[in-house]
């Protein structure tokens, strides 16, 4: 199964809606995974934190996401990153990285937030391990070494 480069990784993690699976760990040891926002900053992703996800990051800062695309079999693709996660609550990069998320989503200058709902934290994932599988590109290096 071919896999993408790191550089191909953040490529489809930029491409996709802004959707990602989050897993964290809850206090009974079972994974709890939620739909969440994101976007991506250098080799870090950030997503909103509130509620029991952000609960369980203070617990273990060890989170996974999950980002999938295809219909089929043969065009399956995804990624699976391993990473540490970082509470982020103080306001002034609180609203940095607000005014970042809505540049991402194509918001304007004159119309970025000035100022962030109170308790409005983020959290960052450093990834430590990205796995990744990519039917299509596998189907195509098949199809170019019997040419």
């Amino acid at each position: 199964m071919a896999e993408m480069t790191k550089e191909e990784a953040f490529e489809f993690l930029d491409s996709r809606p802004g959707w990602v699976m989050l897993s964290t760990i809850d206090g009974r040891g079972y994974p709890h995974t939620v739909p969440l926002g994101y976007f991506r900053d250098g080799d870090d992703i950030y997503l909103p934190a509130r509620g029991q996800r952000r609960v369980n990051v203070q617990r273990n800062p060890k989170v996974s996401l999950l980002v999938e695309d295809g219909q089929q079999m043969a065009d399956l693709r995804g990624l699976v990153i391993q990473g540490d996660a970082t509470l982020i609550e103080e306001p002034d990069e609180v609203l940095r990285l607000t005014q970042t998320a809505a540049r991402k989503r194509g918001v304007t200058e004159d119309d970025l937030p000035t100022e962030v709902r109170a308790g409005r934290t983020y959290m960052k994932v450093t990834p430590r391990r990205i796995r990744s599988w990519d039917n299509v590109k596998d189907a195509r290096e098949r199809t170019q070494s019997r040419a």
